[in-house]
């Protein structure tokens, strides 16, 4: 599986951007798809995560409120709307495709798109 990852740019704090992962083949029934971030100098993140099964949702504490993921079967995408940005979301974004549930482990990583929260 290949993953693209799109939709990042500068934006002001307080705004917003929405992410786009988009597969090279059928997600619905084999993956569950994360979104993590990497900041320099920081640990890479787990942001939220989306299950194949019931379409039950997680997110990272720093961005519960403010980030939600869905997922487009149809169009073996998933998006990640950022809303209330702030500059620690600064970051690069990274989605990833798990086989084994709640995107711990992925199997599949995609190029990141980078995000720059900045006034």
């Amino acid at each position: 599986v290949q993953l693209q990852a799109s939709g990042g740019g500068s934006v002001q704090p307080g705004g917003s951007l929405r992410l786009s992962c988009t597969a090279s083949r059928f997600i619905s029934d084999d993956y569950d798809i994360g979104w993590f971030r990497q900041a320099p100098g920081k640990e890479r993140e787990e942001v939220s995560c989306t299950s194949r099964r019931d379409g039950h949702t997680r997110y990272g504490n720093s961005v519960k409120g403010r980030f939600t993921i869905s997922r487009d079967n149809g169009r073996n995408t998933v998006y990640l709307q950022m809303n209330s940005l702030k500059s620690e979301d600064t970051a690069e974004y990274i989605c990833a495709a798990s086989a084994l549930s709640g995107c711990s482990y992925p199997d599949y990583w995609g190029q990141g798109t980078q995000v720059t929260v900045s006034s």
